[in-house]
């Protein structure tokens, strides 16, 4: 393969792409960037998060504390390109040789913080790859120069000032050629702050010049001191901060009063409990992302085959057959157990010809569009089966030729749905698609983080994710948060001894976020206004267990 082309699966010698991957938010990775790690062969990382980063891209289970991440088939190797296998740091020419070694046979992809070719090795790796023969591309990422003072809500230009110097404050600089009112940008500036600072003023910078101090940024775990030049390494020292940090000394500090936009979110940085899988988080665990928060999904529950199938194989025949005039699906995993039935039959969706479909609400509707079905009948109103009863139409025996309902459901499942068809004329094959059971208890480092106050709200989806949250790991702390979907869930967690502190205003996973980040949103500002530093939950623990329906 010649430098230039573009690589393939099909390409039997290696290539190296090098990728930015951005300053840590994964958000920052291109679509480039996405795709070369999903095809990747052997990924060469060089930060701790970036093996987090990979395993979100390729949709890979979180990694656990203290557990060794079994391997998935398909997976790419991942190698880490920060230390060798002696754990000592590798030099810039040993990790050049690890990419070159694996670069002759494999697709690699070398995952680089920022910009491969800005402050970066990259330059010196690509040497090493055309020495060996090696062929390889670059993908450009965004560098923590820009997006760090980005993410404070600090511009590095605007219409009054329009330059910006990058200094990297490792070596000799002679700080006079920055006397004027240009931007600074300080890279590994934070140990030298206080001698820059005093060489800035013995140049001519004023002593009020604003500085500001960002550390970790674009990550959740972001924080920014703001000072000046004659306060400024007082303050570092004072606060303690360590690197990795971005400086930025300049007017345009000022603006960040007013353009913080990253750490005024209303959940930032709060560590959210979600009991629920991943595969049922998806949507509640982006949300919460969207508002600052760190969701961790527990999944509290785990969804097996019925203990007798033939309830479920006779009913689907029946299906087949035209017994029914309606099915309805009262959750996103009855439409999962109804079509792994199918499936096993050689069905597709053709089989619902003629046949009426509702839905409890959205979520299982697009459970059922992505079948290739439309539903006929989904609430406007409370998505619930109360909702699902007070829409459905009685049965009339000159417009329904059949008046018979297939209602595939959990082993738990309530009898008001059933109830309710039967009042309203219709006679229902009520079958056990799938059971729920309590699922295995969470790693002991989340248990102890749920019982000693770690986490920073919970939310509880269902009564049964209460139940079984507190049965497989124990109650949430005093100091958690307790966000629910409903009236039902509130009770159930009221009578496991917790205050329910958010309540949705309708039973839908996202305005339950909405509703926490309000929540979340209201305290900040109680906080801003009393002139108090703003704390997440888990930064102030209570004396004593909550009492239930105390305020």
């Amino acid at each position: 393969m010649t430098r230039g082309n573009t690589p393939s699966k099909t390409t039997p010698t290696g290539w190296v792409s090098f990728v930015g991957s951005g300053p840590g938010d994964p958000g920052l990775l291109t679509v480039r960037a996405v795709e070369l790690i999903r095809d990747a062969e052997v990924v060469v990382t060089e930060a701790p998060e970036h093996e987090d980063m990979v395993r979100a891209v390729l949709g890979l289970p979180v990694r656990v504390p203290g557990e060794e991440p079994a391997p998935v088939e398909g997976a790419p190797l991942l190698v880490d390109g920060g230390f060798g296998e002696d754990g000592q740091p590798l030099t810039h020419a040993n990790r050049a040789r690890v990419v070159v070694k694996h670069g002759k046979k494999h697709r690699v992809v070398r995952l680089m913080t920022g910009d491969p070719f800005l402050y970066a090795s990259g330059p010196e790796e690509a040497q090493a790859c055309v020495k060996a023969g090696v062929g390889f591309d670059i993908v450009p990422g965004v560098s923590a120069v820009q997006a760090v003072p980005a993410y404070a809500g600090i511009p590095l230009t605007d219409k009054n000032h329009r330059e910006v110097a990058v200094v990297t404050c490792g070596g000799t600089v002679d700080w006079s050629q920055y006397a004027d009112d240009r931007t600074l940008v300080l890279l590994s500036g934070v140990g030298s702050i206080g001698d820059t600072a005093a060489a800035l003023v013995a140049a001519g910078r004023s002593a009020q010049t604003p500085v500001a101090v960002t550390r970790v940024g674009t990550t959740t775990e972001q924080a920014t001191l703001t000072s000046t030049l004659a306060d400024v390494a007082a303050d570092v020292r004072a606060a303690r901060v360590a690197p990795p940090a971005i400086i930025v000394v300049g007017d345009v500090v000022n603006l960040r009063e007013t353009l913080s936009w990253f750490e005024t979110k209303p959940l930032f940085g709060w560590r959210v409990l979600v009991p629920r899988t991943k595969e049922q988080a998806g949507s509640l665990s982006q949300r919460l992302r969207a508002y600052g928060g760190v969701p961790e999904e527990v999944p509290t529950i785990s969804v097996e085959p019925p203990r007798n199938p033939l309830q479920m194989d006779k009913a689907v025949r029946g299906l087949v057959e035209g017994r029914y005039e309606w099915i309805a699906f009262t959750s996103v995993n009855a439409v999962k157990a109804v079509r792994e039935k199918f499936e096993e039959y050689g069905l597709d969706a053709r089989a619902f010809s003629g046949l009426k479909i509702a839905a409890v609400g959205d979520k299982t509707a697009e459970a059922i569009a992505a079948w290739g079905l439309r539903s006929d009948l989904v609430p406007t109103g409370e998505q619930s089966a109360a909702g699902l009863l007070a829409e459905w139409p009685p049965y009339d025996e000159l417009l329904d030729p059949i008046n018979r309902v297939f209602l595939p459901r959990a082993d738990i499942a309530t009898e008001t749905l059933v109830a309710g068809l039967v009042e309203l004329g219709w006679e229902c094959d009520d079958v056990t698609a799938y059971r729920t059971v309590r699922a295995t208890p969470p790693p002991a480092p989340t248990r102890d983080a749920i019982k000693t106050g770690k986490f920073d709200a919970v939310v509880f989806t269902s009564s049964s994710t209460v139940r079984n949250l507190v049965g497989i790991a124990g109650k949430p702390h005093p100091s958690t948060v307790i966000a629910v979907i409903g009236p039902a869930t509130a009770k159930t967690a009221e009578e496991h001894g917790l205050r329910v502190d958010v309540m949705a205003p309708k039973p839908d996973v996202e305005v339950l976020v909405d509703a926490l980040a309000d929540f979340g949103a209201a305290r900040r500002l109680a906080m801003v206004e009393a002139g108090q530093p703003v704390t997440k939950p888990s930064d102030r623990k209570a004396s004593g267990r909550r009492r239930t329906g105390s305020k």
